[in-house]
């Protein structure tokens, strides 16, 4: 009897520790994951570049123009910026419901499954805004023949240089997302299987 009590008692350690280090990870992943997205966010929303072109010459003087190159020019761009903008409101709404929350009201395993579900929309919208401004940014590096869409990064490579590294950023924190989502998953299936609650069992 004593000794069956203990084997109890060591397992409930190891599953408290195991809660514990998951939930560490979960934390880790969801800050990295709001800075990426934060990041591609404002690498975004800041990217402009202005150049001045020749466009014509009369006499000896040349006539210039000024154009600006904006992401808001750009629909796909106002739709990266809105969706990283409302991943980052997700991750610190995640993060304050992990730190101040937690099991407090937590219903068979439903915050889990409620983040799972959550996080999975928000890489939809995400991973979907950040493919429609790497077609866009194709184009703008290499243009079209067959529709005869000229390239512009070789005149505004500045500001494609910078969008390319949001959208670099915006990947980055999907990645992070999709491996909170897995461990999400993951720790709901133990709370409804009681039998895997052991995580050192053979």
């Amino acid at each position: 009897m004593i000794i069956m009590a203990g084997e109890k008692v060591a397992d409930g350690r190891s599953i408290r520790r195991w809660r514990v280090t998951i939930s560490m990870v979960v934390i880790l992943l969801r800050v990295l994951a709001l800075f990426a997205t934060a990041a591609a966010t404002i690498v975004m929303a800041l990217n402009k570049e202005k150049h001045t072109f020749a466009v014509a010459t009369i006499g000896n003087t040349p006539v210039k123009i000024a154009i600006t190159a904006k992401f808001q020019h750009t629909p796909a761009n106002v739709m990266f910026v809105i969706a990283n903008g409302v991943a980052t409101l997700h991750s610190l709404f995640m993060l304050s419901m992990l730190c101040f929350v937690r099991d407090k009201y937590d219903f068979k395993g439903l915050r889990f499954l409620t983040a799972a579900a959550l996080d999975m929309v928000t890489i939809a919208v995400v991973s979907g805004a950040a493919t429609a401004v790497a077609f866009m940014g194709e184009v703008a590096r290499n243009g079209n023949s067959h529709a005869r869409w000229n390239k512009v990064c070789d005149n505004f490579e500045r500001y494609c240089d910078q969008g390319s590294g949001a959208m670099l950023a915006s990947y980055i924190g999907i990645l992070f997302l999709m491996l909170v989502n897995m461990l999400n998953i993951f720790e709901y299936g133990r709370l409804i299987n009681p039998s895997s609650n052991n995580p050192l069992a053979a």
